[in-house]
């Protein structure tokens, strides 16, 4: 890593890097927390997957968000780690060995897990149980994405009956994800859709309580969604965590609105093969383009047209032709997620000068 003092200004490092604009992160932190805490009254749980790094999850604490989402136990070990107590691993965990981890985990922070079938519940209440530890667990219900999730109706009834009588567990309540609901254009048919589908969790979860099982949470939405999803009277927590870097794929795809495009590669021009093209050094090992292309940052005119492992095509307008070898560009990234995993460090600037540098701890953390 360029060891640089905090205050040198962007121009000065060497690329690529990952740069997060201070500012503009906090802006989109207090739009997200404004919107799902104090204007619809919802927890926040963001999920930590655009960032997988416990200094940027206690930013969103601060801000109100009661914890972290995670997609894997050993996400959850990370934040844990950083201090982050209250976890959702919202996803199904198999195997004996991540179970014991579980159970260690149970010992240092109050992890949920998600379960969808009794395999999954019965195995780590038996592991808990040996251990002697209780842990929060939640069923994940198909609300129509049909990735994961028990059927709504009698079969999550019955699951979530039989792991309410399983030592080592204790039922909290029940999540669903909208994912196949994130790209729909008109406005109306999006929050239609998204409406009857958060009712499958209102359905499910006052079942739960005519039952006498504790169903205190009803987790939910993706940063695509959350601005309908928040509203919806069952959702009591929001797993939205991407908004906070305002991706172009949320604001272009999703149409998620009011945020700022917070997260971008420093980079290079490193050729001019023509007057309409340049070559930067930053191809697919910096920056990913499959969810989205990134974008030119100040060159409105030119446009990434492909990306190889280490570099990264550009056609440029005639507003952008003056760019020479040797200049330093933005890109701004397309698609956090499948970025961040491919550095180890944020450089975090506020007006152009270098503020922190964090390491991303969650980084290859992928059990």
């Amino acid at each position: 890593m360029e060891q640089l003092p905090i205050g040198t200004h962007k121009s000065e490092f060497d690329t690529p890097i990952l740069c997060i604009d201070l500012g503009l992160m906090e802006s989109n932190i207090a739009r997200m927390s404004d919107f799902i805490i104090k204007q619809n009254g919802k927890n926040w749980r963001p999920h930590q997957k655009c960032h997988k790094t416990p200094t940027i999850a206690w930013k969103l604490i601060d801000a109100g968000a009661i914890g972290a989402t995670c997609a894997k136990v050993s996400e959850a070990e990370v934040m844990a780690a950083g201090g982050v107590r209250d976890v959702l691993v919202a996803n199904m965990i198999a195997g004996e060995k991540k179970l014991e981890r579980i159970a260690s985990l149970c010992r240092s922070a109050d992890p949920i897990i998600a379960c969808d079938h009794y395999a999954q519940a019965e195995a780590l209440a038996r592991v808990c149980h040996r251990r002697g530890v209780e842990c929060r667990v939640i069923a994940e219900v198909n609300i129509g994405l049909d990735r994961v999730g028990v059927r709504p109706g009698p079969d999550a009834q019955a699951l979530l009956q039989v792991m309410d009588k399983l030592a080592g567990i204790r039922v909290v309540g029940i999540m669903g994800y909208e994912g196949h609901l994130l790209r729909i254009e008109d406005k109306v048919e999006k929050r239609q859709k998204i409406d009857a589908a958060i009712n499958i969790l209102g359905e499910c979860r006052d079942q739960m309580r005519a039952s006498g099982l504790c169903c205190d949470i009803v987790s939910a939405g993706g940063t695509g969604t959350y601005q309908y999803t928040s509203t919806c009277e069952a959702v009591t927590e929001l797993q939205s965590g991407g908004g906070i870097f305002g991706d172009p794929m949320y604001r272009n795809n999703m149409g998620v609105e009011g945020h700022n495009y917070a997260l971008t590669v420093l980079a290079t021009v490193a050729s001019r093969p023509t007057l309409e093209r340049a070559v930067l050094d930053s191809g697919r090992k910096t920056v990913n383009p499959d969810a989205h292309m990134p974008i030119m940052k100040g060159y409105p005119d030119a446009e990434v047209t492909a990306l190889s492992a280490e570099h990264c095509a550009v056609k440029l307008g005639p507003e952008s032709q003056d760019l020479k070898i040797g200049d330093k560009v933005e890109l701004i990234v397309g698609y956090a997620d499948f970025t961040t995993v491919l550095h180890d460090h944020f450089y975090a600037f506020r007006d152009e000068h270098l503020e922190a540098v964090w390491p991303i701890a969650g980084r290859g953390k992928l059990q």
